[in-house]
């Protein structure tokens, strides 16, 4: 890295150990320190320390670890000043020591290797990237021996076996000087999952590859039970027994010799990372007493162990375990719809697929997670969904969004949906069930986080005919006839519904009686209490859960085929390295935070040495998909939208967000732009770029853009009237759907700030919290507005029966306090909601 790169960086984006290394030097020296630093800075107009801003720092010594020299810089950064500025007061103050911090090593390891769990058969890379004042040249090790052909920043072991698990570490050579890497561990699992079968997920988050297995023992054998996952970092395990974690069990093999009776029980691991934690299925683990014993070459039995005609104890405990219901296969479709184009816009459905999409991947589900589809896109969505179960499979559907209830049909709103929205606009999710139920499914499970709230605008009654089937589960977050509430704030928050829900996902329980504890949680929270309910509706005769094993039919080519199908969705393109004619070296790299949203980053791996400064950005996007160019090439993942992913992202990149890729018609083509400045050529800027095709990644693979199929949802239930008839228009009319909006309770704020209190107002689809009005979606176009000005507006809340006295007046999305269940009990006390 060039000094003239480095003067560039402000000051307040220092690494922190350069400034703990330079705050130590400051904070020690005397006469050299940070008061000199001070003095000098307070001449300077454009950064200015006044004598004020000094003291405040002196007064940092008597705090413990308290640096007067980190107060000054943080002053200095918020004033903009940069490394070229801070070195150039350095070096007047004569601290060679100080400066000596800012200036770059001859050698610097910019991108460590990192510790993987994998599967046996998949390609392995370990990357180490370094830069230096000369060449850099590498090495790697296994252990202390060099492994051979491995000279490069990336080592490469295709297909990888057992026999490559250890640890690994480079050195890195740049002239005279040298570094090591840091160790990576390599553990490579190996388990009957196909090839080509996707394991880990964008960000290498968690995948569970092995589950323990029910173990039937005598006393004195040994007790081996075995789990695995892989991801990147390496999980860390856990194994507990009945609940309670099982001292030193810290491997992905639990051994125990010798096993005792008093040993058995039921046995599952916790399997975490930095960021996630995930559980194994429980199992049972049956330790019988050894009934016989030879004497002298003769049998003999104790009466007091023989309790069963016919057989011992050993046959009585394993008779006694029930048998372990399985799934053929498990996937799930995950529809959070946000950014309505006539409809009040919604927050948490983002955050609740999200979360989910984990929890569920956890649970060994195939997960396809989608934002803001339109109508033709959710029919699709659902056709490939549909494509994925086939007999014995576990399919889940959960929607977050706007929805209605009518005659006990559900009904879910795409965004495009008009104002007021019918049938033939949204998407009828019995007439999902009922396809399902054509596929023989061994567990159908749908949660609805929408409002049910009687649609006046449709009066249409689907006639829907489903078979009579016990595997059938609806968990709807809220009752009949009532509305759903999200906890939204400046920042992330989840609906009611998931805030409770995600705590319960992953508890060994029949689905049915997770979902009771789900809904007796939810009867706790103050802020929902009287108002929000989960209602359950069953058909469930089985202890069917979602833990349960997966284990192939009798189709595994089928499976084999569903499963590649599902992978399409989620294949990202291979992260690339591209080297431009002035020497400059890019790595772009990609990750998916939901099934149609990909994440592109960029980061300079090698620039020229007479390049003072060399920067890399993507443009020229298709016009399909959406890219907010305000929002491109961001320093970090936040800015560009991403708020899920920061945590598993490389980092010194440059970020950019690719959202709604189901609309993209033909492959992602981009440009690739290089800028650098070359200290020969007077800092003239020089540009290069790049024409970069990744085809179709994630979701657009499939083509949800396409026109609705014959076969779809549209053809599964008969309405009075036909599609042609429909009083309602729409690129695909559907004779099983209605929408329109519902009578909601409005509450109205007045202009006060939320610390105050915040409010409470139930709407379409969640519960929010906000500060000034901004604006009103009527059901039939009209604004709220005209029947109530701004300024008249009153913190008291508004009865339900004037507001409902018009069919066509929606709620409004409101801001809330980051967490609703910390509200004061003041503020639950406040509320005189009206019944409707």
């Amino acid at each position: 890295m060039s000094d003239g790169l480095e003067r560039s960086v402000k000051v307040s984006l220092l690494k922190e150990p350069v400034v703990r290394r330079l705050c130590e030097v400051l904070d020690q020296s005397s006469n050299k320190g940070w008061r000199k630093l001070g003095e000098i800075v307070g001449n300077d107009r454009r950064f200015k320390v006044s004598p004020d801003d000094m003291e405040m720092c002196s007064l940092k010594v008597l705090q413990p670890e308290g640096s007067p020299s980190r107060t000054l810089l943080k002053l200095m950064g918020e004033r903009g000043c940069t490394t070229g500025h801070l070195m150039d007061y350095l070096q007047t103050v004569g601290n060679a020591e100080a400066l000596q911090c800012l200036k770059p090593p001859a050698l610097q390891i910019l991108v460590q290797p990192q510790s993987v769990a994998i599967l046996s058969g998949h390609n392995l890379r370990l990357s180490c990237y370094a830069v230096g004042k000369s060449p850099v040249q590498y090495q790697w090790f296994k252990g202390k021996d060099e492994v051979h052909n491995s000279t490069s920043p990336d080592l490469m072991i295709s297909p990888v076996s057992l026999r490559d698990t250890g640890f690994y570490i480079c050195r890195v050579n740049c002239g005279d000087a040298f570094e090591f890497s840091q160790w990576a561990q390599v553990d490579v699992l190996n388990t009957n999952m196909p090839c080509g079968q996707s394991y880990q997920s964008a960000g290498g988050r968690l995948k569970l590859v092995i589950q323990p297995k029910l173990q039937r023992l005598q006393v004195g054998e040994n007790l081996q039970l075995e789990c695995g996952a892989v991801g990147r970092p390496i999980p860390r395990y856990q194994w507990h027994r009945n609940g309670v974690p099982i001292p030193k069990a810290t491997k992905r093999k639990l051994v125990i010799p010798h096993a005792m009776q008093e040993q058995h029980g039921r046995y599952r691991c916790e399997i975490s990372s930095s960021t996630e934690r995930l559980w194994t299925n429980e199992v049972d683990v049956v330790i019988a007493p050894r009934i016989c014993v030879q004497i002298s070459g003769a049998t003999e039995c104790s009466e007091d162990d023989i309790y069963a005609i016919g057989g011992g104890p050993s046959d009585f405990l394993l008779n006694s375990i029930p048998e372990q219901l399985y799934a053929t296969d498990k996937v799930a479709l995950l529809i959070g719809n946000l950014s309505y184009q006539n409809h009040p816009q919604l927050k948490a459905p983002m955050v609740d697929v999200y979360e989910l999409t984990n929890l569920l991947r956890q649970l060994n589900f195939q997960v396809v997670s989608l934002l803001d589809l339109t109508e033709s896109e959710m029919r699709n969505a659902v056709d490939e969904f549909l494509l994925l179960l086939h007999k014995g499979v576990y399919g889940l559907l959960y929607y977050a969004g706007h929805g209605y209830e009518n005659y006990g049909n559900s009904f879910m709103v795409p965004v495009d949906a008009p104002n007021p929205y019918r049938s033939a606009n949204c998407l009828c999710v019995q007439s999902i069930l009922k396809l399902m139920q054509e596929k023989e499914t061994g567990l159908n499970v749908f949660l609805l986080d929408m409002c049910r709230k009687r649609n006046v605008h449709d009066e249409s009654t689907p006639n829907i005919v489903l078979r009579v089937t016990a595997n059938i589960v609806f968990g709807y977050a809220t009752c009949q006839d009532a509305e759903a509430f999200e906890l939204s704030s400046t920042g992330f928050t989840n609906g009611v519904f998931v805030k409770f829900l995600k705590k319960r996902l992953l508890d060994d329980e029949k689905i049915t009686v997770l979902l009771d504890r789900v809904a007796e949680d939810m009867g706790q929270f103050d802020a929902t209490k009287g108002k929000q309910a989960l209602e359950i509706r069953s058909s469930l005769s089985e202890r069917r859960a979602l833990t349960d094993p997966i284990l192939p039919g009798n189709s595994p080519n089928m499976a084999h085929t569903l499963s590649r199908h599902w992978a399409k969705a989620h294949e990202l393109p291979e992260s690339m390295c591209l080297d431009f004619d002035c020497g400059a070296q890019i790595k772009l790299g990609f990750a998916a935070e939901f099934s149609n949203v990909l994440v592109i980053y960029t980061h300079i791996i090698k620039k020229p040495e007479d390049m003072s400064l060399c920067q890399a950005h993507v443009t020229d996007f298709s016009q399909d998909v959406d890219v907010d160019p305000k929002e491109m090439n961001r320093e970090t993942p936040e800015e560009t939208g991403v708020y899920f992913l920061s945590s598993s992202l490389p980092q010194h990149c440059l970020y950019t967000r690719v959202g709604a890729l189901q609309k993209l018609k033909e492959e992602l083509a981009f440009t690739l732009c290089l800028q650098g400045t070359f200290v020969s050529m007077d800092d003239d800027t020089v540009h290069w770029t790049k024409t970069i095709n990744i085809g179709k990644p994630l979701i657009a693979r499939l083509d949800l853009h396409r026109h609705v199929r014959r076969n779809s949802c549209l053809q599964t239930c008969l309405m009075p009237h036909s599609p042609s008839h429909s009083p309602c228009h729409s690129p695909c009319h559907s004779p099983c759907h209605s929408p329109g909006p519902e009578h909601r309770l409005h509450i109205i704020p007045g202009p006060y700030q939320v610390q105050d209190y915040a409010r409470l107002s139930p709407q379409h689809h969640y519960l929010d919290v906000y500060e000034p009005l901004q604006g009103a979606v009527g059901g039939s176009g009209e604004s709220y507005y005209e029947n109530v000005s701004q300024p008249q507006y009153d913190p008291a809340y508004v009865s339900a029966e004037k507001l409902s006295s018009s069919s066509s007046r929606m709620s409004i999305p409101i801001e809330t306090t980051d967490d609703i269940s910390e509200l004061q009990t003041v503020f639950i006390n406040s509320l005189q909601l009206q019944q409707q």
